[in-house]
């Protein structure tokens, strides 16, 4: 598998690590706290088929790029024409807004809680929120993907490890945790949809799972020999990724979540200093900050990569010829990375639980987007060859997940 074999385990599973800690974090702490907190251990099912939708819509991004050699966001631009242009070019703009502020206002949340300085949590958000952006930007800039790679190498263990032991510590209703695993969604009529869809949506990233064919690309994965590295990367993620998610919806469900970020982290690592003691508190906090920094860091490093890539096929106007690529000193590069670090700071003055819920739904429209452009690029055996072509489960699945969630979005928008 040539280069791909490089770095030991690691080395191999490195990528989907990256996609778990980028997906995981802002959205998957906040989102499923605040969903426990609305309806209970009975929507974890929810996690658990959010991150195997992510797991099927990577490994087809994957399967597609190393048939190709493009991106499938190339191949989309490319193969796809002007609506993908138009619709993606929009939504990636508003996207990095959301997102963006709800990365930096987790993150702020984050700080005022371990370093509570501001008698006003507002102000301690807004203030650490911003130190924590342009950090991000200045170790992207610093540091480019091996700083990055090794950054969140060690608060991948470290998050996991200690939202997972909270979970448990707190002796939940194991009988109510196996009933969350049957499919239903309560309180229908008072808000369970939208907070049911932006659980399945939030957990283990949106736009961020394009990142993967990025950082396939820098770990030397080229071909289709190298698929069954990339399936296996995938499935360690997304595994972490729902262990991560189901332990913040139990933890979420058994205390009482606050709307301002602060109150919630403060929450959560109270409960667990209630077994393991200041030490236990402390060990919750970090944890929590090296789930919302890496997130961050990932969003910043990664999503101008999208950018670029997108700006260079623009100028390629259809054009054949061999894929761009990215260079990470480029201006469109670090022009990008500069304006999803400081424009979405404005979203600091808002509330830290609606910003969590418009990003994580938000987020949620991306997922029958990508389900239908793979539906289309993978379908075609001229395109990909005939033995990396979508089967027919892979083929009824991405249509059951494009109806689920435009179904979900009618149900939300019609008239009341």
């Amino acid at each position: 598998m040539g280069r791909a074999k490089r770095g030991g385990l690691l080395g191999v599973l490195g990528p989907g690590l990256l996609v778990a800690a980028t997906g995981v974090g802002a959205g998957d702490l906040a989102t499923a706290a605040f969903t426990g907190n609305q309806l209970g251990m009975a929507v974890l099912w929810a996690v658990v088929l959010g991150a195997f939708i992510k797991f099927v819509l990577n490994e087809g991004l994957a399967r597609w790029q190393l048939a190709t050699g493009q991106t499938v966001l190339e191949g989309a631009v490319l193969r796809l024409g002007w609506p993908v242009k138009v619709i993606f070019g929009a939504y990636l703009l508003l996207w990095s807004y959301f997102v963006g502020s709800a990365l930096i206002s987790a993150c702020g949340a984050a700080g005022h809680a371990m370093c509570p300085v501001f008698e006003d949590p507002a102000t301690g958000k807004v203030v650490f929120g911003i130190a924590h952006s342009l950090l991000g930007l200045v170790l992207v800039l610093a540091g480019g993907f091996k700083l990055f790679e090794k950054v969140m190498s060690v608060t991948i263990v470290v998050m996991f490890v200690t939202v997972i032991a909270t979970a448990v510590l707190l002796r939940p209703d194991w009988q109510a945790v196996a009933r969350g695993f049957v499919p239903g969604i309560p309180r229908l009529e008072s808000g369970g949809l939208p907070w049911t869809v932006a659980l399945m949506g939030g957990v283990g990233g949106t736009l961020t799972v394009l990142c993967y064919g990025y950082w396939i690309r820098e770990k030397g994965r080229l071909g289709p020999a190298d698929l069954a590295v990339c399936r296996l990367d995938l499935a360690v993620g997304y595994i972490g990724t729902a262990m991560f998610g189901l332990a913040m919806v139990v933890i979420g469900s058994t205390i009482r979540v606050e709307g301002k970020g602060a109150g919630l982290i403060v929450a959560l690592a109270d409960k667990l200093g209630e077994p393991l003691g200041p030490v236990g508190r402390w060990a919750f906090l970090i944890g929590a900050w090296g789930a919302l920094f890496s997130s961050l860091l990932g969003v910043w490093q990664a999503v101008p990569y999208v950018f670029a890539d997108f700006l260079g096929q623009l100028r390629r106007k259809g054009r054949p010829g061999p894929p761009p690529g990215v260079d990470t000193r480029s201006l469109p590069y670090r022009g990008y990375l500069l304006a999803i670090a400081t424009v979405p700071m404005i979203g600091l003055g808002f509330s830290f639980k609606e910003v969590q819920k418009a990003y994580a739904i938000f987020g949620a429209a991306f997922m029958p987007l990508l389900a239908v452009v793979l539906l289309v690029l993978n379908g075609r055996g001229d395109w990909v060859g005939p033995k990396l072509r979508n089967r027919r489960l892979t083929t009824a699945f991405l249509i059951a997940v494009a109806a689920f969630f435009l179904l979900a979005a009618f149900y939300e928008l019609r008239p009341k």
